[in-house]
């Protein structure tokens, strides 16, 4: 991914819970830089350095980049952007 290495070729991936009124919903959260709060591992990916800090790992985590004006890194969990 260009616009990671750009960033200085790392990718930080975890989850953020919310609750609302219909229950619980975890949405994937990325960074290039770290958090010192959570516990990365590094797995394997094709072209950059990937951490993540997630109970399980999916059978696919699909990164593409988004927005117009500020570009920003979004993962995706089996193709959705929430963990079920």
């Amino acid at each position: 991914m260009e616009l990671v290495a750009k960033r200085g070729g790392k990718l930080f991936v975890w989850s953020r819970t919310t609750r609302c009124c219909h229950g619980t919903t975890c949405i994937l959260e990325t960074s290039t830089e770290a958090d010192e709060r959570r516990s990365f591992r590094r797995v394997d990916a094709d072209g950059i350095d990937l951490y993540v800090d997630l109970r399980r790992l999916p059978d696919a985590l699909d990164v593409d980049v988004g927005g117009f004006r500020d570009r920003s890194v979004r993962a995706y969990w089996n193709g959705l952007a929430w963990v079920g």
